[in-house]
């Protein structure tokens, strides 16, 4: 069976890849039968769903066990948060194989501190380059499969400047990430003078009320970025949704307010590919 990572490469070497968010298998299905050709799992995402905030409570094993679920539920190749790796050195080493043991197609690791803070909050403390680059090249010597996509993530422009954070990159890449996650950019002017200074496969983050202005994924895509994520885009519309509808209920005491709105079972059942009465097979 081709390796997740392999199937991720061979559709950036063609074109650049929306991957929107899922923290549970339900979300996972409707990104694939929307016609999405990757996932995201964010850590803060499946932090908040599980009622923390995204400080890096979220154990390997339960992100694993998410890895699975997604990635069996939407047959999709799938990029995971890693947060700090879980730890030094040794953590390092087994998240880059449990998670590709999971399902995963790549990870992205981050050069903060633990407990690290949300890449679009104030306040956050970096590792030196030198330690961060020993997590990278770990995580590279040690990969299960060759294309399972390894990428490390800078949070030095809050911190330090867009220049800090070129050089952090080119040094992540040189130690042996496969790509570059440059978080927390302001503007197109700063997502092109990164892609311009260190050069090679990138990731952007477009997350919403945070550092970076809203940018059109074909605009990443110009800019040399072959993979956009959309970490926590869909939970804030569901958790909108169900809190409004929530207060409707509390005050009307009843859900034909809003019934139209929602997702029928028959809607349901297509993306789940059931038929009642019918044998149900497991999604290969």
């Amino acid at each position: 069976m081709t390796h997740p990572g392999t199937l991720l490469r061979t559709l950036m070497n063609d074109h650049a890849l929306m991957c929107p968010g899922a923290w549970n298998g339900l979300v996972a299905r409707a990104i694939a039968s929307t016609g999405f050709e990757s996932c995201y799992i964010s850590g803060g995402a499946t932090a908040n769903a599980s009622g923390y905030p995204d400080i890096g409570l979220i154990s390997l094993t339960e992100m694993c066990r998410t890895i699975r679920e997604v990635a069996n539920a939407s047959g999709l190749p799938v990029i995971v948060d890693a947060d700090t790796g879980y730890g030094e050195i040794e953590s390092v080493k087994r998240t880059v194989v449990e998670y590709d043991r999971n399902g995963a197609a790549g990870m992205h690791i981050e050069d903060q501190e633990f407990p690290k803070r949300c890449g679009h909050l104030d306040g956050k403390v970096l590792i030196p380059t030198e330690e961060m680059a020993a997590k990278v090249n770990a995580a590279a010597l040690n990969k299960v499969h060759p294309d399972f996509l390894l990428i490390a993530r800078t949070d030095a422009r809050s911190v330090d400047g867009l220049d800090a954070a070129i050089e952090r990159g080119n040094a992540y890449r040189e130690a042996g990430a496969d790509m570059i996650f440059p978080e927390g950019l302001h503007s197109e002017e700063e997502f092109v003078e990164f892609a311009n200074g260190c050069p090679g496969l990138l990731l952007a983050n477009m997350t919403e009320f945070g550092k970076t202005d809203s940018i059109h994924f074909d605009r990443f895509s110009e800019m040399g970025y072959q993979l956009v994520i959309y970490p926590v885009t869909m939970q804030r519309i569901a958790m909108g949704a169900i809190t409004n509808c929530l207060e409707q209920l509390k005050a009307d005491g009843s859900v034909d307010g809003f019934v139209d709105s929602m997702q029928t079972r028959a809607s349901l059942y297509e993306m789940l590919g059931y038929t009642p009465g019918e044998e149900w097979n497991f999604p290969k």
